[in-house]
């Protein structure tokens, strides 16, 4: 299972999440592979359709490359993603419009992005947000849901938790760690 970290702050509300959907996972026998995107460098897309020219490889060498290698080894994702101003975080963003080069391997190379088309694919999103706005994570959901479907996985599960702002805000909420171990065990499933 590929486990992707949006998060800059390491060791808040989505990380405490992750890390535990992640003990889920792992406790059915997933074998984990955590990135956290805030580590890495990953430069914005440019639409250089540089990836059209060399068949699906992105032209811009940063640590996208092994990203890409992976997202299209794995068969299983879990996302997570604090919400900041009503959307996905930067570093989530980046990535995500980088995989414009995976979109070409399908849409105009014709060719698989995973590991073969009859290996379904499955995927999570993990998100908290500080306010209560009904629509707090519309936005981000139809991003994750399109990026995954560009994919060819499954958007299976979520885990979104408003009202979730400081910095030990799941301390007192046993719960909520308990639904993201579900999480990590459903998705596995």
């Amino acid at each position: 299972m590929l486990c992707i970290s949006g998060s800059p702050r390491r060791g808040g509300n989505t990380d405490r999440l992750l890390n535990e959907a992640i003990v889920g996972a792992a406790g059915k026998g997933a074998q984990v592979k955590h990135i956290v995107l805030a580590d890495l460098e990953i430069a914005p897309c440019s639409h250089c359709d540089g990836c059209v020219q060399t068949g699906g490889r992105c032209v811009i060498e940063d640590d996208m490359q092994q990203i890409h290698l992976d997202i299209r080894e794995y068969d299983r994702f879990l996302l997570a993603s604090p919400i900041y101003f009503m959307g996905l975080t930067a570093q989530v963003k980046a990535m995500i419009d980088r995989c414009q080069a995976l979109w070409v391997i399908k849409h105009v190379l014709k060719l698989p992005v995973g590991p073969g088309k009859d290996i379904p694919r499955k995927g999570a999103f993990i998100s908290t947000g500080a306010t209560g706005y009904g629509n707090l994570f519309t936005g981000s959901v139809v991003t994750i849901k399109s990026w995954y479907k560009t994919l060819d996985i499954e958007y299976t599960a979520d885990l979104l938790m408003p009202g979730i702002d400081s910095y030990s805000a799941l301390a007192g909420q046993p719960a909520a760690l308990a639904q993201a171990f579900s999480l990590g065990q459903q998705i596995v499933s």
